[in-house]
């Protein structure tokens, strides 16, 4: 209990510091509702016994409660979303961590695990396996990062204890090298299915890959060599003179940057994934406007597009490449707040203002809409309500961001990618 109090009191100050270094002002009482709606979907769809979260949920009428299924990466954003609303005072500190207990106990004792790694979909009841799918590298370092952010929230608890013991399970090596069969490669598989084995796909271009490598290379245990950062390909891509380093959904250009501050730091390469990301997001704009004429949904302003629900079923669309048919995530565009501001406020307002009463809801936004097809998702994913909640909090406060920051293996993992700031005046470039 002194530890519990002691920690608690430390992390009061820190949280009055993080108010006057904030990125950006107070959020607006409509991104505040976003944030607070998003952590009550996470208060309310994880499950009381073994604390592992629903995948998805209704957000308007009745909830489906034969609906069962849970993915480890909504129980990770669950587990990073209880140190915030903590601190905002949406949940009692102490039921706060009490819920981080109970799933990081069931998480390390009674869920399994193939070295170290989870399986992407489980049952919220008894956490076994659902629908033959794979054990997940990108989900599970999902699960891993909210597990370290509560842990360095309760530092010098079980929770904390409990959060490293999930880090050290890993064998990074056996996901490396296909179980040893290709002892020499330098990218980490997608998965592995006890029918199949090793997914063929690796995680071998730029994407949301840059939290997986950086958690691989600070692990105190198998860890990766700093060689890996260095084997997945970078690719410029370009549209109306604006270059990125990939096309794709926007989620590419949110994911990692909400767990680490990659802000006017380039790596080793020179590389500038603050800049990747800001340039990602404004073509993803770009390119719904060059296609207002052929979609309502564009002609009216809006973008955003991502994995996510479609009318045809969940899909992945992207810039500028595309695919797709105008449906675009509202999430997508609140994760766009911490690259491009303005932009994503002015989107999210007006969706709020103009399709409240087909896309508000008990958990803020539907995952996605298009006007073209007059569809709008009575769904809510947790990853993408996920993936909102984390940038707002680091657009106001930083809060996920310093928390990660905090781990000495990730400072580690920093380092050994070759971090360093942008040199004065070079901070839109994208490579140095």
């Amino acid at each position: 209990m002194r530890f519990f109090l002691h920690n608690f009191a430390r992390t009061a100050l820190l949280l009055i510091t993080f108010t006057f270094t904030c990125r950006l002002a107070s959020a607006s009482p409509l991104l505040n509702s976003v944030e607070r709606r998003a952590c009550l979907f996470f208060e309310q769809q994880s499950n009381p016994v073994t604390g592992l979260t629903l995948d998805r949920a209704r957000n308007r009428g009745p909830f489906d409660k034969s609906d069962h299924i849970a993915s480890i990466a909504s129980t990770g954003y669950a587990l990073a979303s209880l140190p915030i609303a903590a601190s905002r005072g949406w949940v009692k500190p102490h039921d706060a961590y009490l819920q981080a207990l109970r799933t990081l106990r069931f998480v390390c004792f009674h869920m399994q695990s193939v070295h170290g790694w989870r399986y992407h979909f489980i049952d919220a009841r008894t956490g076994v396996r659902v629908w033959h799918c794979e054990v997940s590298s990108i989900d599970t370092a999902l699960l891993v990062e909210g597990a370290l952010m509560a842990g360095q929230y309760w530092r010098h608890t079980e929770v904390q204890r409990l959060a490293g013991l999930l880090y050290d399970d890993i064998d990074w090596q056996w996901m490396l090298t296909n179980g040893g069969s290709q002892p020499f490669k330098k990218t980490l598989s997608m998965g592995w299915t006890p029918e199949k084995g090793f997914i063929a796909s690796n995680w071998d271009s730029y994407c949301e890959l840059m939290q997986l490598y950086l958690l691989g290379m600070g692990a105190s245990k198998h860890p990766l060599p700093a060689a890996c950062w260095k084997a997945w390909r970078r690719t410029p891509v370009a549209f109306h003179g604006i270059s990125t380093l990939a096309g794709g959904p926007v989620f590419l250009f949110e994911m990692s940057q909400e767990w680490f501050d990659f802000r006017r730091q380039c790596d080793s390469e020179g590389w500038n994934y603050d800049a990747a990301a800001r340039n990602g997001i404004i073509i993803n704009k770009l390119y719904c406007q060059s296609l207002a004429s052929m979609r309502k949904t564009y002609a009216q302003g809006y973008w955003g597009l991502n994995a996510s629900d479609a009318p045809s079923g969940y899909a992945a669309f992207g810039a500028p490449q595309g695919p797709e048919d105008g449906t675009v995530s509202p999430t997508g565009v609140v994760a766009a707040i911490l690259e491009t501001p303005q932009r994503a406020k002015r989107t999210v307002n007006k969706m709020y203002a103009r399709l409240k009463s087909e896309l508000w809801g008990r958990y803020g936004f539907g995952d996605a809409f298009n006007l073209d097809k007059n569809w709008f998702d009575h769904d809510v994913l947790g990853i993408d309500l996920g993936m909102a909640m984390l940038a707002l909090e680091d657009s106001r406060t930083g809060l996920p961001w310093r928390l990660l920051q905090s781990c000495q293996n990730l400072r580690r993992a920093w380092k050994q990618a070759g971090f360093h700031p942008v040199p004065p005046g070079k901070s839109r470039l994208l490579r140095m």
